[in-house]
């Protein structure tokens, strides 16, 4: 018998079209909103700012910070407060999205999203990933309320940059190997179950047959439908694992195993879907599934996704091994719904095994 799931399945409106962005003011109008926060990135509003529309109401625009802290979302919520806004929109990628997110909980605020990148499913998901400030991964949460409005223009995204829609590959591919490990040890599958196993099945399908023709259209700045496929694998798709399948369908391995990469500060250079794309391999060899490394290596190497922490440009000491297979271990950590038992010395022995097959 399952536990009881809660379905989030999406935000209140979605839109993936060419120049979507313009019907922002549309959409605040018919929302009423005539004061609005804009979170922002740094490298990435200065890339997006020609595409961003002008508005007819007030606004107020905010760097934001860098990084998804509980001080942050405290700092902006007060500011909602005190500057009376009566939503927020957040324009960037996925850390400023779960800034905007956390921060709209706070304030008790609608969200509107603006992507600027398909390297996470987080435009999608009513859920933010909350760091520390010395960006060490401390929790996710949840919220009772979907975003409200996603806008998608797949020309921005276009141009956004290559090796960060191929971290979103690499986060993405993580949902089939992780839902798929706790969903295959249930013996009866509720339909919301079931739709989350299509939409991890299908993502993976989608990167696996159309990420190389994806990226030749972010090559040759043309948009293609296996670019727009993969966006919204990257985006919708891998929102409708974890919306679905609630704890059925959101991590195990592979994202235990980034989060406790994340102890080291060495590992913060890398981008988060790099991680995770590492970690799958760690949770399929936890898995003794080989066949099924040797079967994505291939891809891997085609993308430079890493295969091992060499790759990485990680060495790690006996006692780094030691933390963070401790961190990846730790009670609450969703390796747990994996099939085995799963302890700090097994996780470094599967580490250091795959450095050794992966260099073969």
């Amino acid at each position: 018998m399952t536990k009881q799931l809660i379905v989030r399945g999406a935000p209140q409106e979605y839109e993936l079209k060419a120049n979507a962005w313009d019907s922002l003011d549309v959409h605040l109008n018919r929302r009423n909103m005539k004061n609005i926060l804009i979170l922002h990135g740094e490298r990435s509003w200065q890339a997006v700012k020609p595409y961003f529309p002008k508005l007819s109401i007030t606004t107020s625009s905010h760097y934001y910070g860098g990084q998804c802290t509980d001080l942050a979302a405290e700092n902006f919520a007060s500011l909602c407060k005190k500057e009376q806004f009566d939503g927020i929109v957040a324009v960037g990628g996925g850390k400023v999205t779960d800034l905007g997110k956390f921060t709209a909980y706070k304030a008790h605020l609608p969200i509107i999203i603006l992507p600027t990148l398909a390297a996470t499913c987080a435009a999608y998901t009513p859920l933010s990933v909350i760091y520390n400030q010395d960006s060490v991964m401390l929790r996710y949460d949840i919220f009772p309320k979907s975003n409200d409005l996603v806008l998608i223009d797949p020309e921005i995204i276009l141009h956004s940059p290559r090796d960060l829609m191929i971290a979103g590959i690499g986060d993405t591919l993580a949902k089939w190997y992780e839902s798929n490990v706790i969903i295959s040890q249930l013996a009866t599958k509720p339909l919301e179950v079931q739709v989350a196993e299509f939409a991890a099945k299908k993502s993976h399908e989608i990167l696996l047959t159309q990420s190389h023709e994806a990226l030749a259209a972010m090559d040759r700045k043309i948009l293609n439908q296996a670019f727009i496929d993969v966006v919204e694998a990257n985006i919708l798709l891998a929102g409708m694992v974890g919306g679905f399948g609630d704890e059925y369908g959101r991590t195990a391995g592979a994202h235990s195993i980034h989060d406790a990469l994340t102890v080291l500060p060495a590992s913060h250079e890398q981008l988060h879907g790099n991680k995770v794309a590492y970690g799958i391999l760690v949770q399929l060899m936890i898995e003794n599934n080989l066949t099924e490394i040797k079967r994505l290596l291939p891809f891997y190497r085609q993308l430079h996704l890493p295969t091992n922490l060499a790759d990485m440009n990680l060495k790690l000491t006996d006692l780094e091994f030691q933390a963070v297979a401790e961190r990846a271990c730790l009670p609450d950590e969703m390796i747990h719904l994996m099939k085995e038992t799963i302890t700090p010395d097994l996780i470094i022995e599967k580490m250091k095994a795959l450095e050794t097959f992966t260099q073969k």
